[in-house]
């Protein structure tokens, strides 16, 4: 009798133990989708975050990460400072003074020749060890990634002119009319240094500062994204579809035909 007890008070045992590990690992289930809804409905805030220009990246990603988003970002502000005052220096003395750049070459050249010439027979003469000039080259790689980089962004210029060429969309043809327009209109108003050097300025300026007000920016942006498409959805009825009314294309077709 005894033992038949002691039996039965083990099975009960396992049943309340049962009873408790079902109830543990349905709150523990239960504590793992409050989890996932927590992080589902972040991510979906967080989705819901207008950025500029559709952008996902962090803006040292998007300039290409590396020591050139390090310089434009002003992660080391003697570089940065360096590269930028380097730039100023080269445009005021090439644009401002009118100094020619193969002019400015060669005496840059003759002088460091003749100093380095100096230098060497001075240490002849007074018994010193002669200046160890370093061997300068060229890396390939970098060259070979600089040109092969260069080369897929223009033939995916040439393949945008293309299409934009044989008519299949009329609204980018007039948007890039309109950017070589004030392209030309900017080119008339300054050279090619000056354009460089204003592009140059807005580089070390403008993501700095993005990057320090992003969210502000956003937000703006957000605004005004929806207010111009508000504009061009007006436009578009306007003008965009009584333009493409008129073309023949029943007649065009009937040529093909």
């Amino acid at each position: 009798m005894v033992e038949d007890h002691k039996h039965e008070e083990s099975i009960l045992e396992k049943i309340v133990e049962k009873i408790h590990g079902h109830g543990d690992s349905s709150s523990l289930s239960d504590s793992d989708d409050d989890k996932k809804s927590t992080s589902s409905s972040s991510s979906s805030f967080k989705s819901k975050i207008y950025r500029l220009f559709g952008r996902e990246k962090p803006v040292h990603k998007v300039l290409g990460g590396g020591k050139p988003a390090d310089i434009f970002l002003w992660r080391n502000k003697k570089v940065s400072g360096g590269v930028f005052g380097a730039i100023t220096a080269s445009w005021v003395l090439f644009e401002l003074i009118e100094y020619r750049f193969l002019t400015f070459l060669c005496h840059f050249a003759m002088a460091a020749l003749a100093a380095l010439f100096l230098w060497s027979n001075a240490c002849t003469f007074i018994h010193k060890s002669t200046p160890r000039i370093p061997e300068v080259h060229i890396p390939e790689d970098p060259v070979l990634q600089l040109v092969s980089g260069l080369r897929i962004e223009i033939n995916r210029g040439f393949t945008v002119l293309r299409n934009i060429a044989s008519g299949r969309d009329l609204k980018k043809f007039i948007l890039v009319i309109a950017g070589l327009w004030v392209l030309s209109i900017i080119g008339s108003c300054c050279n090619f240094l000056t354009l460089f050097y204003i592009a140059t300025v807005l580089l070390f300026t403008i993501p700095v500062v993005y990057e320090k007000y992003e969210d502000k920016v956003d937000a703006f942006g957000e605004k005004a994204m929806k207010e111009i498409k508000k504009q061009y959805a007006v436009l578009d009825d306007k003008v965009f579809s009584k333009v493409l009314s008129k073309i023949p294309r029943g007649a065009l077709n009937k040529k093909k035909d």
